[in-house]
């Protein structure tokens, strides 16, 4: 399943079991040119999904039927537009599993509309185009490794890996700067709009999750390597 984000009203599924929230929601997004769809079960969400085929699907944590992780989990591999997590819980390890399930970014309730607001659009700029001013071509070629900026696809040896955007995003970062070294602090602000504030873990979590799709030794990695106390080095001659 592949978004349909084109320029124009972008099509956001909110699946939240507070129907006053939801609608709340769904009134103020629509003032800045969404079109909001809702849904208050987490059983029928999935194939809610998958007929409908938003272009950033916002899942609450708790829902009745199937939580939000689980969700996460069953259309990762499916739905490759961007995912953000909602939830009432104030828990490090909560981020983290839904990181880790290929949740592009993660918001603590109550949020402020204008902060959710701001992460849709950066969520929908960075799927609609890759910025032109990071790279000079659409392609990018290490050895088997193919990255198509385009088509927003990865192929290693002709097979396709499937990446969620947010890995998308971190990888294509990664490729266009082979060879040098990219913190977290500038990672997290071409990525997320925002700075490291020393806790934030969506950058290692993105980076162990490709290490693993793009088959990179997890204990010793070589095709990306962590510089300790720098950040993070794409191996431009590791994909032969």
């Amino acid at each position: 399943m592949q978004s349909n984000a084109e320029i124009g009203p972008a099509r956001v599924l909110l699946v939240e079991d507070d129907v006053e929230l939801a609608e709340l929601v769904q009134e103020y997004l629509q003032r800045y040119e969404f079109e909001v769809s809702l849904e208050h079960r987490g059983d029928t969400a999935p194939d809610r999904v998958r007929q409908s085929n938003p272009d950033i699907l916002v899942l609450d944590l708790n829902l009745p039927g199937r939580d939000g992780l689980d969700i996460c989990r069953d259309l990762r591999m499916e739905f490759q537009g961007p995912i953000v997590m909602f939830t009432a819980r104030d828990e490090d390890v909560d981020e983290i599993v839904g990181l880790e399930l290929g949740a592009d970014d993660y918001l603590t309730k109550p949020v402020e509309p204008r902060v959710l607001l701001a992460r849709l659009r950066s969520l929908l700029r960075r799927f609609r185009q890759t910025d032109n001013s990071a790279h000079a071509d659409e392609q990018l070629h290490f050895g088997e490794l193919r990255i198509d900026a385009s088509a927003r696809a990865v192929k290693i040896e002709e097979e396709e890996v499937v990446l969620s955007t947010g890995e998308f995003d971190l990888l294509w970062l990664l490729a266009t700067k082979a060879g040098k070294v990219v913190d977290r602090d500038s990672a997290l602000k071409s990525l997320r709009g925002f700075g490291y504030d020393g806790l934030d873990r969506s950058v290692d979590i993105g980076i162990s999750r490709l290490r693993r799709k793009l088959g990179d030794d997890a204990n010793h990695p070589y095709r990306i390597k962590t510089v300790r106390g720098r950040g993070y080095l794409f191996v431009p001659d590791a994909w032969d």
